[in-house]
């Protein structure tokens, strides 16, 4: 398959997992700040693009976060950590699902993984994955608490934490999430209702 029909292909693929949304100059400009083209990955790291292509459509490495409006497939500059770390994109499932205790939990991480929508990290690795849903809970848990006001030092914490580890998103992302992210609705709306004193 050429080049042009695998990035054909991917294009399709990451619409099928996020929707059709236009990306708008604002999206585009954002996501060249946070991520890099596949392409230059692939050329800085001496991979050839339509082999990594063919790993992502084969499940063995994750979607690209964005498609930017010209078509560029933008990913983390750290794509490939996790596969190296694993020992390469073979062994790579079986290294990143092991990090949960419940198969089935680590099957719909892995899944999530794949579809390149973890765009909500810095860094995408298993143990932010863990440490970023159990920030969303704990925030959550915290602020619906009856002693919220009472307890707003941790809860500060909380959010401070969760802020560092995730990055700011693109208006696209509430577009393809179907509303508010994390960010929204764990950072932003919960020091709007919990303001430091």
């Amino acid at each position: 398959m050429p080049e042009t029909a695998l990035k054909q292909r991917l294009a399709e693929r990451f619409r099928e997992v996020n929707g059709h949304h236009p990306m708008t100059d604002a999206d585009d400009a954002y996501v060249s700040t946070q991520f890099v083209s596949l392409e230059e990955l692939c050329a800085v790291r001496g991979s050839d693009s339509d082999a990594v292509r063919r790993l992502m459509l084969g499940q063995r490495l994750p979607l690209p976060g964005y498609v930017r409006s010209d078509g560029a497939e933008m990913v983390p500059a750290d794509l490939f950590a996790l596969a190296d770390e694993a020992g390469g994109p073979d062994q790579l499932e079986a290294w990143f699902t092991a990090h949960w205790a419940d198969p089935v939990a680590g099957k719909a991480e892995w899944d999530a993984y794949l579809s390149g929508q973890y765009v909500c990290l810095h860094s995408v690795t298993p143990a932010t994955i863990q440490r970023k849903d159990y920030l969303t809970r704990a925030i959550s848990a915290a602020a619906d608490a009856a002693d919220a006001h009472s307890a707003q030092r941790l809860l500060h914490a909380l959010i401070d934490e969760l802020d560092a580890l995730e990055p700011a998103f693109a208006a696209y992302d509430r577009l393809r999430f179907g509303g508010p992210t994390s960010r929204d609705t764990c950072i932003t709306e919960m020091r709007a209702r919990f303001p430091c004193s």
